[in-house]
């Protein structure tokens, strides 16, 4: 029986840099996917308990060499969370799929529709486990405007997303070390909202019975990378948060455990080399690609490029994942791994 956690990162006033393969430092994401957060969670797991704990640990997970392995934890991607009064917005990925009740005709508010890449708990909830899609949020979708504060979708905080951070561009510069010239560059930065309406990241947590036991060792690794910071420009303070390990509200709990779905949608990234374009999880699903690469940082070696399911992606079935290494055939010096362990939810969609 596995043990659920939600996890959330303050970042207070910290800045951050989340890098994406396809943008330049002048942009950065507003989150961290799963791949990068167990990657900078097990590096800071080996720095405390060395290279006999961290071999152990990544002996757990499933690879393509010992697939029937079950994972000691999956971890989501982050996504935002926004305070306000006394209560928490947790926004999630929207599925690929269309809510029960969505119509035909949807031409009127099809683009308004499109631009909610995330939901607000309370909506997604009510989409892709309860009722699904009404008259009203088609009205509302259609006749939204910014200013407008009334109704089930603007009161919930649909809209409200973009409100939680601030992106901004700051000038850094470049010194030759042969010649002493300076170059100025700029580099992107994004920022919570800290004041008015608090705001940061969470993910969610699946411990199976095996990391149950390592929750201690885990939580230790996170407060570590929490006072190191995540991301890039650490070196400039960038990235620092605090960490709150919760036990799963009651409400997420309804969430989680919902029995009555006909598809999973995915919170995390997922990779595994079994799947193939004729797979059954591939029937009637729903789903995009991200390219995940990177740096290895002791090296000037860049990792192998990986195509990965992305969140919001919708399979029939749960899907499962593996980690896969990246390493780069000039490097010699230890696997890299990448996590394509997934983690879904249960929805309830329709089926075309």
């Amino acid at each position: 029986m596995s043990v659920w956690k939600l996890v959330k990162l303050d970042f207070g006033r910290n800045l951050a840099h989340f890098g994406e393969v396809g943008i330049g430092m002048e942009e950065t994401s507003d989150h961290i996917r799963s791949d990068s957060l167990f990657s900078a969670w097990v590096s800071n797991y080996a720095r405390l308990f060395k290279q006999k704990g961290i071999e152990k640990l990544l002996q757990l997970f499933p690879t393509d060499k010992q697939p029937q392995l079950i994972p000691p934890f999956r971890i989501s991607s982050t996504f935002i969370y926004r305070q306000v009064g006394t209560d928490t917005i947790y926004y999630l990925p929207r599925p690929l799929k269309f809510p029960i009740n969505y119509p035909d005709d949807d031409l009127a508010f099809f683009k308004a529709y499109n631009k909610l890449n995330y939901l607000p708990l309370q909506i997604w909830e009510r989409w892709y486990q309860e009722k699904g899609f009404t008259t009203d949020d088609a009205d509302e979708l259609e006749n939204h405007t910014p200013d407008k504060t009334q109704g089930k979708l603007a009161t919930a905080g649909t809209f409200d997303y973009s409100k939680a951070f601030k992106i901004q561009q700051l000038p850094k510069i470049a010194i030759d070390r042969n010649t002493r010239a300076t170059n100025i560059y700029h580099t992107g930065f994004v920022q919570f909202d800290w004041e008015k309406n608090p705001a940061g990241l969470y993910f969610l947590l699946e411990l199976s019975p095996e990391g149950e036991k390592l929750a201690d060792k885990l939580q230790a690794a996170l407060h570590l990378l929490g006072e190191e910071g995540i991301g890039g420009e650490r070196s400039s303070g960038a990235g620092r948060f605090d960490v709150n390990w919760l036990d799963l509200p009651e409400n997420w709990q309804k969430l989680v455990n919902f029995q009555t779905g006909n598809y999973h949608t995915l919170i995390s990234l997922f990779w595994d080399d079994d799947i193939s374009s004729d797979s059954d999880l591939l029937k009637n699903s729903s789903y995009e690609i991200q390219e995940r690469g990177g740096w290895i940082a002791e090296s000037q070696l860049r990792r192998q490029m990986v195509r990965m399911f992305s969140e919001g992606s919708v399979f029939s079935a749960p899907p499962q994942g593996k980690l896969v290494d990246v390493k780069p055939e000039e490097f010699k010096k230890h696997s890299i791994y990448r996590s394509g362990i997934s983690l879904s939810l249960p929805i309830k969609v329709q089926g075309k």
